[in-house]
């Protein structure tokens, strides 16, 4: 207990100093004066935190399963088919009555998780199920929205003629991706993604005369219903709205509801496209290439077709999201795409579980629902992010609700 004790001090000391500069200390101006002004909650809360995990060290190593390798980790629950399809269709039953409930706001928050969920799913193709580490998948996202937003400026086309031109769209520029990258792996392949996210943001910011450079485009209008304008009065003269046709009271709340039913049926087709294409060749040629890129040409299938198809269909997805992310908003610009989306997309991914659709569901929910419940610690956002993900690799390196796997298990 002494040489635990004495470890805990020690770690909390050091994090005092690591963190005072950083967290502790804080510029701001005061009239035409810059002041140092001391912030000491922010420091002690990490300090305790680390203080609590070197105690309870010792109490989790005993309480875990050990490894060949030496390291413990605790056993990670697996959940079967069937309990899948009972929590898909529990939580479908939840969001189809939620938006009738919910305050305005919450309504809100929740499309903005739906749109996070459909990417989650679309990079889960490329990283969970191809295991090609894609740090630049923003720029999909980002292509999709300017391709919606483009057409409708320039040409007048509506939402539902744009959206599936924008999975198109994106998927055109996935698979052009695929080409430069089909002999690397790894980090090398990381690298040249990221490369790629950000030409893609820098091009946005440029193009002034064509994208509206760091101004980006305004006036993106909302998705109608089967052509009929969900507005309070018709945006061209002797044109007639939903409510009106129906002799219905607008209220302000419609369209939030209207988008976010859009958005889980958005979901939806995503989830049924790639729980479909999973149990297809191409879906287990995924996974022969994620686990052995030599077995896999071994047994006669093309990485080259496998990586192309993962990379196009991943980017298709990212495609619709971006469209309907462009019509939620109403406005686009390339700060709305920056790397700090792909990095949180792939943190969905990780910590919901490679290849797990129900854990990236999970995962998108929470990191998109809890900051917005504390508010409060909105500056501190990123550290808690980090802290969270260095304890996920540390203890439930698989994720929250890890893939399911067939195997065979020899008796004793």
């Amino acid at each position: 207990m002494g040489h635990t004790l004495k470890n805990a001090v020690a770690a909390a000391a050091l994090t005092a100093i690591l963190t005072t500069p950083i967290l502790g200390l804080q510029l701001h101006f005061e009239g035409y004066q810059l002041v140092l002004h001391a912030h000491w909650t922010p420091v002690l809360i990490a300090v305790a935190l680390v203080f609590l995990f070197q105690l309870a060290k010792p109490w989790l190593a005993r309480t875990s399963v050990g490894l060949k390798t030496g390291v413990k980790w605790p056993t990670v629950p697996r959940i079967q088919p069937s309990q899948q399809r009972a929590v898909v269709l529990f939580l479908l039953a939840v969001g189809l009555v939620w938006p009738f409930f919910g305050s305005r706001g919450a309504v809100d928050v929740a499309t903005l998780a739906l749109i996070y969920i459909v990417l989650g799913l679309g990079l889960n193709i490329v990283v969970g199920f191809a295991g090609l580490l894609d740090l630049g998948y923003v720029a999909f996202y980002a292509v999709g929205a300017y391709t919606y937003a483009l057409l409708n400026q320039y040409f007048g086309m509506t939402f539902w003629q744009c959206l599936p031109l924008s999975a198109a769209m994106s998927a055109s520029f996935g698979f052009l991706l695929g080409f430069p990258v089909l002999r690397l792996r790894g980090d090398y392949l990381a690298i040249v993604t990221l490369g790629f996210g950000e030409i893609i943001r820098l091009l946005l910011n440029n193009l002034t005369s064509l994208t509206g450079g760091p101004d980006g485009i305004s006036g993106i209008p909302k998705p109608s219903v089967f052509g009929i304008e969900m507005a309070r009065t018709p945006s061209v003269e002797g044109g007639t709205t939903f409510h009106q046709m129906f002799g219905l009271n607008y209220e302000g709340g419609d369209m939030v509801i209207f988008l976010y039913l859009m958005a889980l049926l958005m979901v939806l087709f995503t989830y049924f496209v790639t729980s479909r294409l999973i149990r297809m060749p191409m879906g287990r040629a995924w996974e022969a290439l994620r686990d052995d890129e030599i077995a896999c040409r071994s047994l006669g299938i093309n990485p080259t077709m496998v990586k192309l198809s993962a990379f196009t269909l991943g980017a298709a997805f990212a495609g619709l999201a971006g469209s309907f992310f462009a019509a939620r908003q109403g406005l686009v610009t390339p700060e709305s795409f920056t790397f700090i989306e792909s990095a949180l997309i792939l943190a969905i991914v990780v910590l919901g579980g490679m290849g797990s659709q129900l854990g990236v569901i999970m995962a998108a929910i929470l990191l998109t629902v809890l900051p917005e419940l504390a508010r409060s610690f909105a500056e501190y956002r990123m550290l808690f992010f980090g802290l969270v993900m260095v304890l996920m690799m540390m203890w439930r390196p698989q994720g929250l609700l890890p893939a399911t796997r067939p195997h065979v298990e020899l008796p004793q």
